[in-house]
């Protein structure tokens, strides 16, 4: 069998105003690629040689253009082409970040750990921002940190120079970089998530939310109830994805149009949750959508204890064993701050981090970065149209769930 290379790749098309997502091939013997488009579960393009595509194009963040279409490679598609592309390339990414520290005699284990696993990447807004970042993160050296700061986040979670929980940009200057590396504001694509797509289910943590600075208690509460946070993004969503999104909603609830209302009104954060049966019992954990409802029968879920009313009830989850990829998916998981990828790290500073923030800052940008990135079952394709995933079918489920 010829070697090929999988890639997840993202379209932008201006005729529909709709993000296409693709798994793009690509076979290094002779040259030649083949798509697949994964929301219809249909072969795009069969494979046919091009040319103006090279083996070093092919990396996550670059931008390649195949048949007048530029696509944005966000990700590996399978383990083979992560362990066989990926490292080099991101530690590339991770020396580039640090390009102000290469004489410095730390350079070398710096970016070694740095691209040793995920990261979570935050824009903090606030009064003097840069300086109070690093006020809340501490001394550089955590073990100083431990003795002259010991309630800053170095103190409390770092290990030691490197190892120390957090980065934070030293200047104005330095985080208009840096954030323009996370986050590009015009060409380019920034570091890819590290999004499974297996054995998920999506939750959107909704604007109101947000805003009421309950996001770290949300997340709290999830990662406290055993589940992974596998993939999380925050993004401001289109009316017109926020229709495609809750499509199946319409004609099914009443509410439908505010719902739309609600989820374009202001930055989202989008979740991967992993977890075993992952849409029945997150589901379960999220309670009933409407809040006083919940209130009353499920007191401990989370729109018991964060929703409002039956659209500002705090979390969309999928309601549909089938649709737990499928919206995961179609998602947008859209100073400067950079966590860094101790073991204990992701969970203790999800848990802790997000309502200390909440205090001084203002989160408009968050994006989890992985070092290598891939999901399985995506090289076995199915030409088939996927039945549970039909309008009618999806919506005649939810007459029955709605009232859940």
């Amino acid at each position: 069998m010829d070697e090929r290379f999988a890639f997840l790749a993202e379209w932008y098309d201006p005729s529909a105003a709709l993000l296409r997502r693709y798994q793009l091939l690509y076979y290094p013997k002779d040259g030649s690629v083949e798509m697949f488009d994964m929301k219809n579960q249909r072969t795009f393009l069969r494979r046919t040689k091009f040319d103006e595509l090279h083996p070093e194009d092919l990396f996550v963040g670059n931008r390649v253009n195949i048949f007048s279409r530029q696509l944005n490679l966000t990700g590996y598609g399978d383990q083979y082409t992560a362990n066989k592309l990926g490292s080099k390339k991101e530690r590339k990414q991770a020396a580039d970040f640090y390009m102000e520290h290469q004489s410095k005699s730390f350079f070398n284990n710096l970016v070694q750990f740095v691209s040793s696993g995920s990261v979570i990447a935050m824009e903090l807004m606030g009064d003097e921002a840069v300086t109070t970042w690093r006020k809340v993160l501490g001394p550089t050296d955590s073990g100083v940190a431990q003795k002259d700061a010991a309630n800053s986040l170095r103190g409390q979670f770092g290990t030691d120079g490197t190892k120390n929980a957090g980065h934070g940009s030293d200047s104005l200057a330095s985080a208009a970089r840096e954030l323009e590396f996370f986050f590009p504001s015009t060409t380019g694509h920034g570091p890819s998530n590290t999004a499974k797509y297996s054995d998920c289910t999506c939750c959107i943590i909704k604007p109101h939310a947000i805003s009421e600075a309950l996001t770290g208690k949300i997340l709290k509460s999830i990662i406290e109830n055993g589940f992974e946070i596998s993939a999380l993004q925050m993004f401001n969503m289109d009316r017109v994805n926020a229709e495609e999104f809750l499509e199946v909603y319409k004609g099914v609830v009443a509410e439908y149009t505010n719902m739309v209302d609600e989820l374009c009104s202001g930055p989202c954060m989008a979740l991967e949750i992993h977890a075993t049966d992952a849409p029945r019992t997150f589901r379960e954990f999220c309670g009933p959508a409407d809040p006083e409802i919940a209130r009353h029968l499920r007191p401990a879920t989370l729109r018991a204890l964060y929703g409002k009313n039956k659209v500002q009830n705090a979390v969309h989850c999928t309601d549909l064993p089938d649709d737990g990829i499928l919206e995961v998916s179609s998602s947008k998981y859209h100073s400067n701050v950079m966590q860094e990828p101790h073991s204990h790290i992701l969970y203790h500073l999800i848990l802790r981090k997000f309502v200390h923030l909440q205090k001084y800052f203002w989160i408009s940008q968050m994006l989890m970065k992985p070092r290598t990135k891939w999901h399985p079952g995506l090289m076995t394709v199915r030409s088939g149209p996927r039945q549970t995933h039909s309008p009618a079918h999806r919506k005649e489920n939810r007459r029955v769930e709605s009232v859940w």
